[in-house]
């Protein structure tokens, strides 16, 4: 029975049809905006939402049989809970019968959207890219901090400048960090740059020294810890699939599986070895030109 459940769970064909329930489920979601098919189908959309939420049980059931173990309670959680996704699951599925939250309406629509979260435990691609956003998370705490004092910095500068000439953008130093936090996308630039220039032709230097720093400068160090947490997520997805691979190959006795394993754990190496070698080479070869430049300008 359990070995049945885990292969079952473990399908790629259970994952395509969990993904379509949850695409239907969205669908459904999308049709209760329209208060015509509210009137028209209103029944019948509800009904959905409770078979939808029945086949998430069942799913929720048939994961926890697969995760017991001989052992007794503590390894079977263990199990269970290893896969953070199993916990969001059981919080969604356990809240939505809850006597108060479902008396909610919206508190039940707010649940009833958490599902639809789950479609990014079925894509691949789609749990790098949220791996990446959750690694990014501290770096992107860390500029936003740097882009709220500089926001207010220029903020004050701002009011110093414009506050008895433009008292709606500029008349407190929260209004004039509203419109600076508005001037990071750029928007009404030139306008802005107008209406300096009318008190000073200075002004201009405040302005595109706020748009270097703050736009230009702020969104490309974003980009930049964006990227850096993705190439990370998918290093780390690459690690735990070869330990995956590993396991599996261990676990059966075809030996193509063990051959298939150690010849990417030997290209894995070699291609390490070859980035410390380009690594070291350029090391020397700046050893050398500077050496060079030293020597010639010895002779010179």
């Amino acid at each position: 029975m359990i070995e049945r459940c885990r292969r079952l769970v473990a399908a790629p064909r259970f994952d395509a049809a969990i993904l379509l329930v949850i695409v239907a489920n969205a669908a459904v979601l999308g049709a209760e905006t329209y208060p015509g098919a509210v009137d028209a189908i209103g029944p019948l959309l509800r009904t959905l939402n409770d078979v939808f939420l029945g086949i998430f049980v069942v799913e929720l059931l048939l994961r926890i049989v697969a995760s017991v173990e001989p052992g007794g309670l503590r390894p079977t959680v263990r199990r269970f809970a290893r896969n953070p996704w199993n916990l969001f699951d059981l919080v969604v599925v356990v809240a939505s019968f809850l006597p108060g939250l479902r008396e909610n309406a919206t508190l039940l629509r707010l649940l009833r959207l958490a599902r639809i979260v789950r479609v990014v435990r079925f894509l691949p691609d789609l749990q790098v890219i949220f791996g990446a956003v959750l690694r990014s998370l501290p770096g992107v705490a860390s500029l936003a901090v740097m882009t709220a004092l500089l926001i207010y910095v220029y903020g004050m500068v701002g009011w110093v400048i414009f506050h008895q000439h433009d008292p709606e953008q500029f008349g407190t130093v929260g209004s004039a960090m509203i419109t600076m936090f508005v001037l990071l996308t750029l928007e009404n630039l030139p306008d802005y740059i107008a209406a300096g220039r009318d008190v000073s032709d200075w002004t201009l230097l405040f302005y595109l020294s706020y748009v270097l720093v703050a736009s230009f400068l702020v969104f490309n160090l974003f980009i930049g810890i964006v990227i850096g947490s993705m190439e990370e997520a998918r290093e780390r997805d690459r690690e735990e699939k070869r330990i995956r691979d590993r396991a599996a190959a261990a676990a059966t006795a075809n030996r193509e599986d063990d051959l298939i394993v150690a010849v990417e754990d030997k290209i894995e190496e070699l291609t390490s070895t070859l980035e410390d070698l380009r690594r070291e080479l350029r090391v020397r070869l700046a050893a050398d030109l500077a050496a060079d430049r030293g020597g010639s300008d010895r002779g010179s």
